[in-house]
């Protein structure tokens, strides 16, 4: 089931594009799906968590953008709600970037935050 609009996430079109490529890469088709989480740990408290994974889970909130699908188990649902996932090419720094409204900060690696 694809999740309506009482609860959201957004992917750029930039990040489904570099997602679509590690499918590519790691050989996910069909009806596999990145899978974001939140656990704890990372120099800020929490840390984002990203993997392939082969389907969603019963109780996931499932997204998806163009033909790129996000699972999400409730228990990070919490401090995902309203996030955007961008993909941020620089001289410093090339990777993905969450724009978190949960997040009161976060360190400088962009993959760690305080809820």
């Amino acid at each position: 089931m694809v999740e309506t609009q009482q609860r959201s996430i957004q992917v750029t079109p930039k990040a489904a594009g570099k997602i679509r490529e590690a499918f590519a890469t790691h050989g996910v088709a069909g009806t596999g799906g990145l899978r974001l989480g939140v656990l704890g740990g990372g120099c800020s408290g929490l840390s984002y968590q990203f993997k392939f994974d082969s389907k969603p889970r019963p109780n996931d909130h499932v997204f998806e953008f163009e033909d790129v699908k996000i699972f999400i188990d409730p228990k990070s649902m919490v401090f995902l709600d309203g996030m955007t996932l961008d993909w941020q090419d620089s001289l410093v720094r090339s990777g993905f970037v969450f724009e978190n409204p949960h997040a009161r900060k976060s360190c400088g690696c962009g993959t760690s935050f305080t809820a």
